[in-house]
């Protein structure tokens, strides 16, 4: 049995010989005990980890994305953590592009890449490839909402079928966003939409082994939520966010500063929210982003989906022993 055979990456344990290209997806919903679980895998087996989560990239956000503290970092490595400044982006693409780099390289090693997270948008991006569109531009956006305020979005549907009919064939006349999307897309690139879709990153082509946290119970992740959410509190997020907010560089605009919990104890700071509306936001919409989550997982093959409140261990080991026999 190899999990029997191999203790964590960075110990004295022989090299695993993997299967080319195999790795694995640990994914769930926020507050399954991902990361705890990525962590027992890491004493089992020779895996090296990747983290799949579009809030750990950030520096200086460590409360409030539940991020791992630093000895366990230490002693269990990471990759894709604490990589990026809060004023930075960081797209689905710089997510894909990194991450095979990760994979290749892990893979020479001869160990197995352990995908951990809960953005299911990384997950689909890297499993089935990605288009590289360009970046939003809010000055362009913000005026076509303006133009469609005055003329219609059926007006400005009919203006995308000039420029690009197979996109506009698509979308709905009344689809807002898509038709929106399409015509920035144009406007910053000169190219329509539909080109940028034909090309891309194929997907990943490699043997994915996953592995779901399902939240069988919704109302007890609701309490983990809730219960998490005060312990974050009492460990200093406020101070965490007072220190960011008090940055010159940083608004309620940026990816970063609207995670989940970041932008409600913003607006509690600058007097927007009581602490109970503060409390009650944040953890409604940590509510939320589960419920997602969810509905993602619920499309995923569910022969290796275990209940994240009541599972044994040594069942997901047999998963990943009968996947990478040793």
């Amino acid at each position: 049995m190899l999990s029997t055979s191999f203790l964590s990456v960075g110990s004295s344990s022989p090299v695993y010989k993997m299967k080319s290209g195999s790795v694995i997806f640990l994914m769930g919903a926020t507050a399954t005990g991902k990361t705890d679980l990525a962590i027992e895998i890491s004493k089992q087996f020779p895996v090296e980890i990747i983290s799949v989560d579009s809030a750990l990239i950030y520096r200086q956000m460590n409360i409030g994305t539940a991020k791992p503290d630093r000895q366990t970092l230490a002693h269990f490595p990471h990759f894709l953590v604490d990589i990026i400044d809060p004023v930075e982006r960081f797209s689905a693409w710089d997510f894909v592009t990194q991450a095979r780099q990760l994979i290749e390289e892990i893979s020479s090693r001869g160990h197995i890449p352990l995908l951990v997270g809960g953005t299911m948008m990384y997950f689909n991006a890297l499993q089935n490839g990605l288009n590289r569109l360009p970046e939003a531009s809010p000055e362009i956006r913000i005026r076509l909402e303006s133009e469609a305020l005055q003329t219609g979005w059926p007006r400005l549907h009919a203006r995308l079928a000039e420029i690009d009919p197979i996109t506009a064939n698509r979308v709905k006349p009344g689809d807002s966003q898509r038709i929106q999307r399409a015509l920035e897309v144009f406007e910053l690139s000169g190219k329509p939409l539909s080109e940028f879709l034909a090309k891309g990153t194929s997907g990943l082509d490699c043997n994915i082994v996953k592995i779901l946290l399902q939240a069988a119970n919704r109302s007890h992740l609701h309490n983990r939520i809730e219960d998490r959410f005060q312990i974050m509190l009492e460990q200093g997020f406020v101070d965490e966010v007072a220190v960011l907010k008090n940055r010159d560089d940083l608004s309620l605009s940026l990816p970063s500063m609207r995670c989940v919990g970041y932008r409600q104890v913003w607006q509690f700071l600058d007097g927007e929210l009581s602490e109970q509306e503060m409390k009650y936001k944040a953890v409604a919409a940590t509510r939320q982003l589960a419920k997602r989550q969810i509905t993602w997982l619920r499309k995923q093959p569910q022969n290796n989906a275990f209940d994240c409140l009541n599972y044994r261990k040594d069942a997901i080991f047999k998963v990943l022993d009968e996947s990478f026999p040793g």
